[in-house]
């Protein structure tokens, strides 16, 4: 049930109207919708329909829930969220560029990445320390050592840190040392780690599923949402199709759709979307005019080298140029959007 309250109405009444839902045994989550205040009531049909809301002093409208996300639905949230990491806004209009290796190899591999992202213009630094890979035999990653180099990255550079957690265990390890946590495709739907993310106050970076629908990426962020965690990004990574030229099929049609159902940031990786070097800057442009609030690019000193996803990583020539287009084309779309 989504409340929507009147201009005028008080502190008092709103309050009054948290309290009748308390009371009702829901939870009532509030939001700004311009001048008014949007009241999110949660909990089982019996419990919304014990009370008729619209008669309750200040109220103007009461709603039923259109989707079964409620806290990650834009009903409930009208304002589209910003997230901060330090002085960086994720959703603030800007678009804003994470880049660096699939993995961290070793010290000399990472911080030449970072030095050379920062240098482009990248805002953020990518690095996996834990690999979800598909064969047990393939490189794992470096784990809590691989955590150090990207706290020691950041030191040199400036650049927040963004890597991937894969197990509750692993949760408090990673929290110390990352800026935003990801959570990889493989986990989408790994709920217990969802929940326990939900707990921090971290913000994450949460990848659609290879085979999931919007509504059930949107509901794998409303298990970090309704645990407390109101920082989620939401990144659009490519999905499973009959196509077997590129790794993944870019769905560049979740960009505008997401981003009117839910209030949530949507950033793409089109490195992971696509899968081909040479093809990644097309679809990074592509993203960002169908309204990406960032992209998340894979970028490696030698990709030839790479001990995973070389083949769909930038050499850093590659990235500068990159960024020398997306440049003027972000400023375009800001105030075109604006």
């Amino acid at each position: 049930m989504v409340i929507t309250m009147k201009k005028q109405a008080t502190k008092d009444q709103i309050d009054h109207v948290v309290k009748e839902a308390q009371a009702c045994g829901l939870s009532a989550h509030l939001a700004r919708d311009g001048e008014r205040t949007v009241i999110g009531l949660i909990g089982e049909k019996a419990q919304l329909a014990a009370r008729d809301w619209r008669s309750l002093p200040g109220v103007e409208d009461a709603q039923p829930a259109q989707h079964p996300f409620k806290l990650a639905s834009r009903q409930y949230h009208p304002e589209s969220t910003v997230i901060r990491v330090g002085d960086i806004e994720i959703g603030g209009g800007e678009p804003v560029i994470i880049a660096g290796p699939c993995a961290v190899e070793s010290r000399e591999q990472i911080l030449e990445a970072a030095h050379q992202v920062k240098a482009a213009g990248a805002h953020m630094l990518r690095g996996g320390a834990f690999k979800p890979r598909s064969s047990p035999y393939s490189f794992q990653g470096l784990a809590e050592e691989g955590l150090k180099l990207l706290a020691e990255a950041r030191r040199q550079t400036g650049l927040k840190i963004v890597s991937e957690v894969m197990d509750p265990i692993n949760l408090p390890m990673v929290c110390e040392y990352v800026d935003v946590l990801q959570v990889g495709a493989r986990n989408m739907q790994n709920f217990h780690l969802l929940k326990e993310i939900g707990k921090t106050n971290k913000p994450v970076l949460l990848k659609r599923g290879m085979s999931a629908t919007i509504e059930e990426w949107l509901m794998s962020a409303e298990y970090i949402l309704s645990a407390g965690n109101p920082n989620v990004i939401l990144c659009e990574r490519g999905i499973r199709t009959f196509e077997p030229y590129t790794r993944n099929t870019l769905d560049l049609n979740a960009v505008p759709v997401v981003k009117d159902l839910s209030h949530l940031p949507v950033i793409v990786d089109p490195s992971h979307g696509i899968g081909i070097a040479k093809y990644v800057p097309a679809m990074s442009l592509a993203a960002l005019a169908a309204g990406a609030d960032g992209l998340i690019i894979e970028v490696h000193p030698r990709p030839e080298e790479a001990v995973s996803d070389g083949k769909q990583s930038l050499n850093p020539a590659m990235f500068r140029e990159l960024m020398s287009q997306i440049r003027p084309r972000s400023r375009m779309l800001y105030a075109a959007r604006g």
